[in-house]
């Protein structure tokens, strides 16, 4: 009976020896991450058509419900257009913003917004086609 109450105090001492849990630690407990930015066209509408040459405002509104938005993007057919950032550059959860572009050229133009919070993670980017049709011909009266 004695070997066998030695037998398990050495099993026991090798299974707690062997085991590799642990308190806790503040620094290894992962923190959460905030979700991304978001944006979105007030104006146009996606699909909308607009006659060449016009100049067109374009309204973007972004938020976020971190650290704030920093910046904006706007992308015409993939080519940085323009960017705007809240007054004093200083990140505000809620940011509006109004770009215009001379709609030049026939035929649909991807535009796309890109929000922008102060640590610079970027928003999924948000993209609308507008198309561009010519301007009917003026008519003559005799």
């Amino acid at each position: 009976m004695r070997q066998s109450s030695t037998f398990l105090l050495i099993l026991c001492a090798a299974l707690l020896a062997g085991c590799n849990l642990r308190a806790g630690n503040v620094t290894d407990t992962p923190v959460p991450t905030l979700d991304a930015p978001q944006v979105r066209f007030a104006y146009p509408e996606n699909n909308s058509s607009v006659f060449e040459g016009t100049d067109l405002t374009l309204e973007v509104a972004a938020q976020d419900s971190g650290v704030g938005i920093s910046r904006v993007e706007l992308l015409i057919d993939d080519v940085p257009h323009d960017q705007a950032a809240p007054e004093n550059n200083t990140p505000v959860p809620a940011f509006v913003v109004r770009f215009n572009w001379l709609a030049e050229g026939l035929g649909k133009h991807a535009i796309t917004a890109i929000a922008y919070r102060a640590d610079d993670r970027p928003s999924p980017p948000v993209t609308i086609v507008v198309d561009v049709i010519p301007r009917p011909e003026a008519t003559e009266s005799p």
